[in-house]
């Protein structure tokens, strides 16, 4: 959302105090959106909605005299009692307080309520998100283009004139036809006023006079900017280099996965997919179910899908390596994946599972999600570790350091956005996935 102050700048408040209350404002409006997002759903996010900030937060700062302190000349007429130089105590009671009793008359001040369209709310959830170390650019048969400068020309726009490369083109040109000096002609005139003043020598005189209308019309033949000085600044159309990237989403419909698990695991990939449409021009989106099998499907297949079955992940591994040998040479390409399981996988499959992820999958990958979702109230808080699967101890011997791999687990709705934030957020320069 954008705020725009168009009132004139009133008198005894500074634009730079206005431009302050305004970023506040803004702010209040991200926190408020953060924390109403929690107990939204997928769909009340496109539909924006109201937010809630608090009333002490939009007041706009202004100055104003101090009712104690300082020093204060007072004339109070009818003075009997007091003579210049007397201490007056300091009345007791008199000041406000901050206690909690309540308003006698009722007095009060609601909070601000904001209606924000979904490009606004959307706008601000996505704000400070973006995909972790998206690096890579190259060249692609695109219509993506900017312009760069590409030298002077004669002409073009008033707009693109340079005064410096017009000046510089100016007095080259003036070195280079000798053009006479404005001193060199003060000082001629000068030495002929001092000659008339004095004894004036004849010959002298008339000489310097020769010599002073030569220089005045050679001055007017060379004129100082001619029109073939000028130069205007040149811009030119090339291709623009952009960071390509795909997201594999992988998730499991194995039968071990409840309707509550797969409605968590589709509402955050919803999320996902949302704020890569959104955010990015040039994200391509892969989707790759697995139960015992794994197949690349479609956008409507995926989310709406019923296949069910065993579980053995790596197959989604070998789907997701299959398809990023094919189609998305790492060197051109960065490579994001999210998978979402609720940790459950044959035991056999363990060994395999894992080598594929260190071998052929995260060497590859700019970042990877692991988000395991559970039954809700079954397993403890988020942030909980008593309780592991055996996935969840398979993936955690690859994670930390600075493998770009992030774990995270879910067992309410009311958790993806928190964690979604948590995965997505942007981290300082050097920082690595956890």
């Amino acid at each position: 959302m954008h705020l725009i102050d168009r009132r004139l700048n009133p008198g005894g408040k500074s634009l730079g105090n206005r431009q302050r209350f305004l970023r506040r404002a803004k702010a209040l409006l991200r926190q408020a959106v953060h924390e109403s997002s929690a107990d939204r759903g997928i769909r009340d996010s496109e539909r924006g909605g109201e937010v809630t900030i608090p009333a002490d937060g939009v007041h706009e700062p202004t100055f104003h005299r101090a009712n104690s302190g300082g020093v204060r000349d007072h004339i109070l007429p009818g003075n009997k009692e007091y003579l210049e130089g007397d201490e007056i105590a300091r009345p007791r009671g008199g000041g406000r307080g901050a206690g909690s009793q309540a308003s006698p008359d009722g007095d009060g001040q609601d909070a601000f309520r904001f209606m924000l369209s979904r490009e606004e709310f959307l706008d601000l959830f996505l704000e400070d998100l973006e995909l972790p170390n998206l690096a890579k650019r190259r060249l692609t048969g695109g219509d993506s283009r900017t312009w760069q400068r590409a030298g002077y020309t004669p002409s073009g726009p008033p707009a693109n004139l340079s005064v410096a490369r017009t000046m510089r083109h100016s007095l080259s040109r003036r070195i280079a036809l000798h053009r006479p000096k404005p001193r060199e002609i003060a000082e001629l005139r000068e030495a002929i006023a001092r000659e008339e003043a004095g004894e004036a020598d004849p010959d002298k005189l008339l000489a310097w006079r020769a010599e002073l209308e030569h220089l005045l019309r050679r001055s007017e033949r060379v004129a100082f900017i001619d029109p073939i000085d000028v130069r205007y600044r040149r811009f030119q159309s090339v291709p623009k280099p952009i960071a390509q990237a795909v997201m594999f989403c992988l998730m499991d419909v194995s039968g071990s996965m409840t309707e509550h698990m797969k409605d968590v695991a589709k509402r955050f990939f919803t999320l996902l997919y949302i704020f890569l449409r959104r955010r990015y021009e040039h994200v391509e989106i892969v989707f790759i179910q697995h139960t015992h099998k794994a197949r690349e499907v479609d956008e409507e297949t995926f989310f709406g899908g019923q296949e069910t079955g065993g579980t053995i992940v790596s197959t989604a591994l070998e789907e997701m390596a299959r398809v990023v040998k094919e189609r998305y040479p790492p060197e051109d390409w960065n490579i994001y994946a999210a998978q979402a399981s609720d940790g459950d996988n044959m035991s056999s499959d363990n060994a395999r599972t894992v080598a594929l992820l260190t071998g052929a999958i995260l060497p590859v990958c700019q970042y990877y999600a692991y988000l395991e979702v559970s039954q809700e109230g079954g397993v403890a808080p988020i942030s909980s570790h008593a309780r592991h699967s055996e996935l969840w101890r398979l993936y955690s011997r690859v994670s930390g350091g600075a493998t770009p791999f992030a774990m995270r687990r879910i067992s309410h709705r009311r958790d993806i956005y928190p964690v979604f934030r948590e995965l997505f957020e942007r981290q300082p320069a050097g920082a690595g996935a956890t």
